[in-house]
């Protein structure tokens, strides 16, 4: 009987049962490919990564991420994790590096680094935004969501389809009442949305009290087999393209603060940025605390 270690931890946070669960094999040359995916629905997080030998020796590690519903090719939590988890292994204690895993989507390089006493990573997109074809309209939007269509931002910034590695629809509505009170219903999901480019919602709302470039998040990924989700890298990748795109700013840096889980009771913080020059986007970098919650090992025979 094999057995294999992992750690797991709760990021996009500085405090323990907060945030995002992440479970994490720092070594998984010899799991079997057919029990990738049951791993993962054992420990029935949002997202379970398998860490491999890198192609290129210059890279950190070959990342392989599984929600319980199929293998992604990328995603921002377990990014952030893995990045914290695999140096964390490495650096005794030091926590001043850049690392480069290889996802499905390509390199990505992360950035770690300690930010008051906690690690934090910040990854860049491997894949700058990309706009998917239209979405549905506002009304149906809001029947999925049980909502109604008042509720719906339109305008300049109307629900759009955006992508940096996963595809999401990306659905501004206009108060933290109505993001509290969105419940996706799943017969319209799936009459709807269950073949489209982009899924799963991500919906936000402006949380002016918390900040000018502060704003609320509720995620919900049927399409992966996950109801909702406390912290949404890849979401919030695509949230910032969203952003930069509406921004009157022309060149610089941009950065915002998103909230997300507070509905689920798992507050997630999620610090995302954006570099435009000449009106283009040229950068998107996300970033996130994590801390380590739980370690062991998994019996396979």
């Amino acid at each position: 009987m094999a057995e294999f270690r992992y750690v797991t931890l709760d990021v996009f946070t500085d405090k323990q049962f907060g945030g995002n669960q992440l479970a994490v094999f720092l070594d998984a040359s010899g799991i079997p490919e057919s029990a990738l995916l049951p791993i993962t629905r054992e420990f029935n997080y949002s997202e379970t990564t398998f860490c491999y030998p890198p192609a290129d020796p210059k890279h950190e590690a070959r990342v392989r991420i599984f929600t319980p519903g199929a293998e992604v090719p990328f995603a921002g939590h377990p990014t952030v994790g893995t990045a914290i988890a695999l140096h964390a292994k490495r650096a005794q204690g030091s926590f001043d590096s850049t690392l480069i895993l290889e996802e499905g989507v390509g390199p990505v390089p992360v950035t770690v680094r300690t930010q008051n006493g906690t690690p934090f990573a910040q990854f860049s997109v491997a894949k700058l935004p990309e706009i998917g074809p239209p979405v549905p309209t506002r009304a149906t939007l809001a029947d999925m969501l049980s909502l109604s269509a008042d509720d719906i931002v339109g305008g300049t910034s109307a629900p759009q389809a955006i992508s940096c590695g996963l595809p999401f629809l990306i659905v501004g509505v206009k108060t933290l009442k109505a993001l509290g009170r969105a419940r996706v219903n799943l017969d319209r999901w799936e009459a709807t949305m269950q073949n489209a480019w982009a899924r799963d919602l991500f919906v936000f709302a402006a949380d002016p009290e918390s900040g000018e470039r502060h704003y609320r998040a509720r995620c919900f990924v049927p399409g992966f087999s996950v109801p909702e989700d406390p912290a949404t890298g890849s979401a919030n990748a695509c949230f910032a393209g969203f952003l930069a795109a509406r921004a009157a700013e022309k060149n610089g840096t941009l950065r915002w603060v998103v909230s997300q889980g507070v509905e689920m009771g798992r507050p997630s913080r999620i610090e995302i940025e954006a570099d435009k020059t000449d009106g283009a986007i040229t950068a998107i970098r996300v970033g996130g605390c994590a801390v380590f919650v739980m370690e062991g090992t998994i019996r396979l025979g």
